[in-house]
C-alpha cells in the first residue's frame, strides 16, 4: 500500500483529479488486448521462408519496445507514477530516452502490441494496437496539460521532442 500512496493514490483518489480513471481504462484496454483472440484472415496467411522474416521483424520491434520501456523506467527513476498527474516533488525529465520521445512508456507498450500483432499476423490485435495508440495519445494530452502547468519549460520541450513516435509524432 505504501507504493500506491507514493505514486499518488490515496483514499480519495477515485475523484479522478490525478487521472486515476485513465489508469483504470488503460488496465482494461491492456487486459483486453491480452485476452483478444487472434483473427487471421485467409488472405493474411504467409508461408515460410517469408514467415520467418515476419517473425524476425516482430522480434526486432519487440526488443525495441523493451528498450523504450526499460530505459523509460530507469530514466524516470523516482518520478515514476502510473498516474498521468505529475508527482508533487517530481522533476521534469528531459534526458536519456526522454530526449528522443516524450512518452517512451506509452510508445513501448504500443510498439510491443504492434510486434505481437505482426508476429501473429493478427488483424484483431492490429486494430486493438491502433486503439491503444489513440488512447495513449489522449492520455498523453491530459498528462501534458498538467506537466505544462507544473513546469514552465515544458512547452519548449514539447517543441523539441516528439510525443509518441521518435522523430515523427
Amino acid at each position: 500500500m505504501k507504493q500506491l500512496s507514493d505514486w499518488g493514490f490515496h483514499s480519495a483518489s477515485w475523484k479522478g483529479e490525478r487521472g486515476e480513471y485513465w489508469v483504470l481504462v488503460q488496465a482494461i484496454l491492456m487486459l483486453g488486448y491480452v485476452l483478444l483472440p487472434v483473427y487471421r484472415p485467409a488472405w493474411l496467411r504467409i508461408e515460410p521462408p517469408l514467415l520467418y522474416g515476419v517473425w524476425a521483424l516482430a522480434g526486432v520491434l519487440f526488443l525495441l519496445a523493451l528498450v523504450l520501456i526499460g530505459k523509460g523506467l530507469v530514466d524516470l527513476g523516482s518520478n515514476l507514477t502510473p498516474l498521468p498527474y505529475p508527482k508533487p516533488e517530481g522533476e521534469l525529465v528531459q534526458t536519456g530516452i526522454y530526449s528522443v520521445v516524450r512518452h517512451p512508456l506509452y510508445s513501448g507498450v504500443t510498439l510491443a502490441a504492434k510486434a505481437y500483432a505482426i508476429g501473429q499476423l493478427s488483424l484483431s490485435h492490429f486494430v486493438a494496437m491502433l486503439l491503444l495508440f489513440v488512447f495513449f495519445n489522449f492520455k498523453a494530452n491530459q498528462e501534458e496539460s498538467w506537466l505544462s502547468q507544473k513546469y514552465p519549460d515544458y512547452s519548449e520541450y514539447r517543441q523539441r521532442v516528439k510525443k509518441l513516435i521518435p522523430w515523427v509524432y
